[in-house]
């Protein structure tokens, strides 16, 4: 899930880097038999009592409370579990073997994410079954889609260099019904600086293991 980013890069190193730090303490925090509810008030703990200071003001940075990581299963990148990145109830528990997606999303305006801009972004509804379409071409899109892609995300580039051309009815259809997700670019308020980082994670008898760890990140 993409977080727009509302200012220039310079001004976001210092809090790239305390996310990113904050990025690996959370990893330490996960683990087998561990409560998801641990791990989100962990993040929060941390992550609020951070400041950075921006073109001589200071900011407070706070955890964006209706964002969170989540476990993945195979073609589904969204599954059932979700990791908070703030403190709550949560009582279900990390179990061995598990993919999980650690994410910290940081932000120096209110701390919540909303809906904004154009959608470029979709994917298929991993628990959408078959919905009978009246559109051809929406027929012919979701074969597309499910040739391609399947339940993995997507942009209309993407399509564009699959030779699909005047297919945004066709793709409206798909959201409209149900068969198909869009995934907005998210915002926290006007001139707030956001920032977020995320690690893939799999939870092995003996340890956790980074699987998107790279030499760059």
């Amino acid at each position: 899930m993409a977080l727009a980013k509302r200012t220039g890069r310079p001004c976001k190193k210092k809090l790239r880097i305390k996310l990113m730090t904050l990025l690996w303490m959370s990893h330490k925090e996960a683990g087998i038999d561990v409560r998801l509810g641990d791990v989100g008030s962990a993040i929060q703990e941390v992550m609020e009592s951070y400041e950075v200071e921006i073109n001589g003001k200071v900011f407070q940075v706070k955890s964006i409370r209706n964002l969170n990581g989540h476990s993945i299963g195979c073609y589904q990148i969204h599954a059932a579990k979700s990791v908070p990145i703030v403190r709550g109830g949560e009582q279900t528990k990390m179990e061995e073997g598990e993919f999980y997606a650690i994410e910290t999303f940081g932000s120096t305006g209110k701390g919540y994410a909303r809906e904004d801009l154009e959608c470029s972004h979709y994917m298929k509804n991993f628990d959408a079954g078959h919905i009978p379409l009246r559109l051809p071409r929406a027929k012919q899109l979701l074969a597309t889609i499910n040739k391609n892609f399947s339940t993995l995300a997507f942009c209309r580039r993407y399509l564009d260099r699959l030779g699909e051309t005047k297919y945004l009815m066709a793709l409206k259809n798909l959201c409209d019904a149900g068969i198909v997700q869009p995934i907005p670019p998210l915002c926290d308020i006007k001139g707030s600086y956001v920032s977020q980082f995320e690690h893939t994670i799999l939870l092995r008898p003996t340890c956790k293991e980074v699987v998107s760890r790279g030499d760059d990140y």
